[in-house]
C-alpha cells in the first residue's frame, strides 16, 4: 500500500495518468447524469464518434498532433453533430434515437475514411492518431493534464452555474417550458457540455470506449440515492475510483492498455451499485419484496 501511494505520488507517468483519468471520470460523471436522466445514453456515444473526424482534418489543416489543437477540432465537430441532430428532430418526422444513429454513423464513417487517407500520405508526423481510437491514456504529460482540468473546471463550472435549470430540463422539460425557461438552449448548452466531457476523454479511454465513462458512472450512482445532487456527487466518485483504479492496474498489471483497464474498472462499479445498493439494489429489491410478501401471508391476528 506503501509503495502504491509512493508511486502515485512520484512516479511521473503514473501520477499523470492518474490524475488525468480522474479529471476525466470527475466530469463524466456528473454530466453524464443528466444524460442518463433525459434517457439519452446513445448520445455520448454519438458524440465521441463525430469527434473522430474533426481530430483529422485539426490535423490536416494545421499539420500539428498538439492536443489543445486536436481536442479543439474534436470540439467543433462534437458541437457540429449536435446541432445536426437537434435539426434533424426539429425538421424531420425522426426521432432523436434515428438522428442519433445517423449521425454517428456518418460522422464515424467519415473519420475512418480520414484517418485512412491520413495514414497513405508521406508524412511521419501522422504517426499516433489512430490512438485515439481507444486512448493512449500513457502519453498523458503534465501539460495535458493542465489542459484537461481546465476544460473539465470550465464545464463544471456552467453545471453549478445552471443547475436549477439543468435540473428541470432532466426532471421535466414541459415545466421548464412553462416557468419561462428556453429549454431548446438549455439542451443545446448541456449538451455542448457533454461535447466537452467527450473532449477531454479522447486521449485517455478514446472514441470507442468514451460512451462507457459517461453512462457507467451514473448508472451505479442512481442505484444508491434518489436526490440529484447526491447522484451527482457519487457519479464524481466513482468516475474518479474508476479512473484512478484503471491507471493503477494498467501500470501494476504487466503494462495493461489503460482505456480499457478504467472501463473494466467502472464495470466493476456499476455491477456492485446494481446488486448491492440499498437504495436500488437488486439483493435489496428481493429481500424487501419477501418480507413483503411474508408479511401479507401471516396469519391475522386473534381478536379478543
Amino acid at each position: 500500500m506503501f509503495d502504491l501511494l509512493r508511486d502515485l505520488l512520484f512516479d511521473y507517468t503514473l501520477r499523470n495518468v492518474a490524475l488525468g483519468s480522474a479529471v476525466l471520470g470527475i466530469v463524466s460523471g456528473v454530466l453524464g447524469s443528466f444524460a442518463v436522466l433525459r434517457r439519452q445514453a446513445l448520445l455520448g456515444d454519438t458524440l465521441s464518434h463525430a469527434a473522430l473526424p474533426g481530430i483529422c482534418l485539426a490535423f490536416l489543416l494545421t499539420g500539428s498532433k498538439d492536443l489543445p489543437v486536436l481536442l479543439l477540432g474534436a470540439g467543433i465537430a462534437g458541437w457540429l453533430g449536435t446541432a445536426l441532430i437537434l435539426r434533424i428532430v426539429r425538421d424531420t418526422r425522426l426521432d432523436q434515437d434515428a438522428a442519433l444513429g445517423i449521425v454517428l454513423s456518418a460522422f464515424f464513417g467519415f473519420g475512418i475514411m480520414l484517418l485512412t487517407f491520413i495514414s497513405k500520405r508521406n508524412d511521419a508526423n501522422q504517426a499516433g492518431l489512430d490512438k485515439f481510437l481507444f486512448g493512449q491514456a500513457a502519453a498523458l504529460v503534465t501539460r495535458n493534464v493542465v489542459t484537461l482540468a481546465i476544460i473539465g473546471g470550465v464545464a463544471l463550472a456552467v453545471v453549478v452555474l445552471f443547475y436549477k435549470e439543468f435540473k428541470l430540463l432532466a426532471f421535466d422539460a414541459d415545466f421548464s417550458a412553462s416557468l419561462g425557461f428556453n429549454t431548446e438552449r438549455l439542451s443545446v448548452l448541456l449538451t455542448s457540455l457533454i461535447v466537452a466531457a467527450v473532449v477531454i476523454g479522447l486521449q485517455t479511454v478514446g472514441v470507442v470506449l468514451m460512451v462507457a465513462m459517461l453512462i457507467g458512472p451514473a448508472v451505479a450512482a442512481r442505484q444508491w440515492t434518489d436526490r440529484l445532487g447526491v447522484m451527482l456527487g457519487l457519479a464524481a466518485f466513482f468516475g474518479a475510483l474508476a479512473g484512478v483504479s484503471g491507471a493503477i492496474l494498467s501500470v501494476e498489471a504487466s503494462r495493461l492498455p489503460t482505456g480499457p483497464m478504467i472501463i473494466l474498472a467502472l464495470t466493476l462499479i456499476v455491477i456492485i451499485s446494481l446488486y448491492l445498493a440499498p437504495a436500488h439494489g437488486l439483493v435489496w429489491d428481493w429481500a424487501r419484496n419477501r418480507r413483503h410478501r411474508r408479511n401479507l401471508q401471516a396469519p391475522p391476528p386473534l381478536m379478543p
